[in-house]
């Protein structure tokens, strides 16, 4: 079952440029950078919902090819669920394209799985179980 949105995720090109101007324009606050594989990573949380600030660090990383194409902004938007294989197995059985066929774990140990775009009206979709 969907609980709510965890988070929306933004591709940027500098993630220190983009979490000065969310501190200094909007007075939020912004995490420490993280580093988990090919990304430098910064949520800002806000009531209810958080904003991931994505930054690539190869040249061929997934952000770094969505920027390339599309240029910065929102990149996914993530769904928080209860049970997340029972989401991607009910989902699978009405025929939505799956990217993960089994969740895996994030940086903060959370399982997560992404739903692919061409069965979501063009949107990435991140289910995540926070444990």
């Amino acid at each position: 079952m969907i609980k709510g949105i965890s988070h929306i995720g933004v591709a940027v090109d500098d993630l220190e440029k983009a979490r000065a101007f969310f501190k200094e324009n909007f007075s939020l606050p912004v995490s420490d950078r993280e580093s988990f594989g090919e990304l430098h990573f910064s949520f800002i949380p806000l009531e209810g919902t958080d904003i991931e600030l994505l930054q690539s660090t190869t040249l061929d990383g997934q952000i770094a090819k969505f920027i390339k194409k599309k240029g910065q902004g929102i990149h996914h938007m993530a769904f928080e669920v209860d049970d997340i294989q029972a989401e991607l197995d009910a989902l699978k059985g009405k025929g939505v394209k799956v990217i993960n066929e089994k969740p895996y774990r994030n940086a903060h140990e959370d399982l997560v799985a992404f739903l692919h775009p061409k069965s979501t009206f063009g949107i990435l979709v991140e289910l995540i179980q926070k444990m």
